[in-house]
């Protein structure tokens, strides 16, 4: 026997339904320090440096999203669909 069952509710009330800490205050504060962030970013460069110190793993982290991405991109411009 297979049941389904469908919830409609907003995210703030599956938290609290599900008994998860409102974190609307953290989340608030943590979006206005990085907005605030880029209003001091002037070029590409700047920019760079700035998404390294907040990547979790620095320098490394940065290199291998740049890795996947590129990936990524060939594999749409050369159209294969490959599993590899």
């Amino acid at each position: 026997m297979k049941v389904s069952v469908d919830v409609d509710c907003t995210p703030a009330e599956a938290r609290a339904f599900l008994g998860l800490p409102d974190v609307t205050p953290i989340h608030d504060k943590y979006i206005k320090t990085m907005l605030d962030s880029f209003d001091g970013v002037g070029n590409v460069e700047q920019m760079e440096t700035m998404f390294k110190s907040m990547s979790p793993m620095g320098d490394a982290g940065v290199r291998l999203f740049r890795q996947m991405m590129d990936i990524g991109m060939a594999g749409i411009s050369t159209g294969t669909d490959d599993k590899k």
